[in-house]
């Protein structure tokens, strides 16, 4: 992993090891900015104030090795990511701007890509994931974890029909609540619908009826001026003298019909001369036709106003135009069938939900008796991991309990509160010696004992869930003597199948390491490439006379680390 311009760190590169690395140095040497960057490359929040002062932008790089066919390996492909000879190569870049950016394999991808790698790639631990398993949430799906599929099956099928009934009961409820307010909405749109029924719309009605009224309403000037059009182009049969329009141009007709052979031009006019006389004739007809067939009746008149205003009264109230009107109809008629149909659809949706209650209430019986039945072996297995802990006389147990909730569903004959999760609270205890009330981790177990709990359920996860990687930030906090070396013993044994990365201050658990890297500043404060090393030999052995006594060149303190590597070494 290289890391270029977060926190302390300059420019460095660090090398993990198979097997047990463990990271130390001075306090703010920068050890936890290699869990920062390892959070960083696995998705973590992208936090600007992480970038080195005066650099623009800090980046961190993995190369990480993974069988072919590993989960990981296939989402990573299936997202376009190209795999190196068997290694996915991670980038991230945070700019000081806040902008974060993520590459796998060569790709560009979403941050949230990263995350989704992260669970099958590393289980990272530190101070923060301790108060995490003080929370109750997380103890059960610790549980839950350990079971695997005894608990995933059923907990899949509660949370299906958990997921229905959520729907069926919200949609009761808008029902149930609104019905007030529909039955008003289903009597408006009752009444508007019989109002436009009962004046029976024509598509387009309202436009005719409107040029109807034009027409009949001036019916006494268009005849006249039909009239008088007619007189002009056929004559008036009152004037026999008069001279009409028809008449010249029949005249000028004659005159060219006379002349034409001698010009092909004036020959071509005497026709346009005649289409003209025909069309005279045309629209004088058409003229007389009009004047006869104008119906003055005032009675029609009258009826076609009448029904306008009806018309008119449909659009001032649901559409600019008739067409809109009847669209309006045909589009709330369905919505009036679905309104009427409210009491059908509240008897079906009761129906349904209790159904799914009684659905619930076993599935919800079946995942508290997997989660009993894996609760003591986990419970056993976590006890037995403390024995190696320097707790031999500690004992776990795993309290499963429901609430009362007279609305909740029934579990073991009673009615009990109920969540997503299921109907179970799920309680870590621990009982430190004999004699002891086992009580909540959370309030009966102090740091050390807290930090021995997670790496025992740690070590127990890496029987049944493994993952190629565990990062132990130090975990071993208020831990020290002989705890310690059982702390350093029960990672290095973790070790054995998976990649353990431990940042430590603890010379005793440093010892059981199968290398150890130095985290140390330069003169000028930051963390370069020379400031990470890996400690072999006399080197090693300087770090832990320092981590034991503060004095890296004291007899009593090398002759304490000289001990503790031969005792790591002869047992691991």
């Amino acid at each position: 992993m290289r890391i270029r311009s977060l926190g302390v760190i300059d420019d460095a590169v660090v090398e993990l090891s198979p097997g047990f690395t463990a990271v130390t140095g001075e306090t703010g040497a920068g050890k936890t900015m290699v869990v920062t960057s390892l959070g960083l490359l696995l998705g973590g929040r992208a936090d600007p104030a992480l970038v080195r002062i005066g650099a623009k932008s800090a980046v961190v790089e993995g190369r990480v090795t993974m069988p072919a066919g590993a989960p990981a390996a296939v989402r990573a492909e299936e997202a376009g990511a190209e795999l190196d000879d068997g290694a996915l190569l991670i980038s991230r870049t945070i700019s000081a701007e806040g902008r974060s950016r993520a590459h796998l394999g060569g790709r560009s991808v979403p941050v949230g890509m990263l995350t989704e790698l992260a669970d099958e790639l590393v289980a990272v631990h530190g101070q923060t994931d301790q108060q995490g398993l003080l929370k109750a949430a997380r103890q059960r799906q610790a549980l839950d974890r350990y079971a695997g599929d005894a608990v995933a099956v059923p907990h899949a099928k509660y949370a299906a029909a958990y997921r229905r009934l959520r729907a069926v009961s919200n949609e009761l409820a808008e029902l149930t609540t609104r019905a007030r307010e529909r039955a008003q909405e289903a009597d408006l749109l009752r009444f508007g619908l019989n109002e436009v029924a009962g004046v029976e719309p024509r598509a387009g009605e309202d436009v005719e009826l409107a040029a109807e009224a034009e027409r009949l309403g001036h019916a006494e000037a268009l005849a006249s001026a039909a009239s008088v059009a007619h007189a002009a182009l056929a004559g008036n049969p009152e004037d026999p003298e008069g001279v009409d329009a028809a008449t010249l141009v029949a005249g000028a007709g004659r005159a060219l019909d006379s002349v034409r052979s001698h010009d092909p031009a004036l020959a071509a006019l005497a026709d346009r001369m005649g289409e003209i006389s025909i069309l005279l004739g045309d629209v004088a007809g058409e003229l007389a036709g009009y004047a006869d067939n104008l119906d003055a009746d005032p009675l029609r008149l009258a009826a076609v106003e009448e029904r306008r205003a009806a018309l008119t009264g449909l659009t001032r109230k649901y559409g600019e135009d008739i067409n809109a009107v009847l669209a309006w109809a045909e589009e709330n008629a369905g919505r009036l069938t679905e309104l009427e149909g409210d009491d059908d659809r509240i008897g079906e949706l009761t129906a349904e939900r209790d159904a799914l209650r009684a659905e619930i209430s076993g599935l919800a019986q079946a995942l508290t008796d997997a989660r009993a039945e894996a609760a003591a072996r986990f419970a056993e297995a976590v006890t037995a991991e403390l024995a190696h802990l320097a707790m031999p006389h500690a004992r776990v147990t795993i309290d499963i309990r429901q609430s009362e909730d007279p609305e909740g569903i029934e579990v073991n004959g009673r009615s009990v509160a109920y969540s997503s999760s299921g109907a179970d609270e799920v309680e870590l205890l621990l009982a430190p010696h004999p004699g002891a009330q086992p009580r909540p981790i959370a309030k009966g177990a102090s740091g050390g004992e807290l930090s021995r709990v997670m790496l025992a359920v740690e070590v127990v996860f890496a029987g049944t869930d493994p993952v190629p990687t565990y990062l132990f930030d130090e975990v071993d906090a208020g831990v020290g003597g002989k705890a310690a070396v059982e702390i350093g013993r029960r990672l290095a044994k973790l070790a054995k199948t998976a990649q353990v990365v431990v940042v430590t201050h603890l010379p005793q658990v440093a010892a059981f390491a199968d290398r150890q890297l130095l985290v140390e500043k330069t003169n000028d404060g930051s963390v370069t490439r020379s400031g990470v090393t890996v400690l072999e030999g006399e080197d090693r052995v300087r770090e832990l006379s320092r981590m034991l006594a503060g004095q890296e060149d004291s007899e009593t303190a090398r002759a304490h680390a000289e001990e503790l590597l031969a005792t790591a070494r002869a047992e691991v």
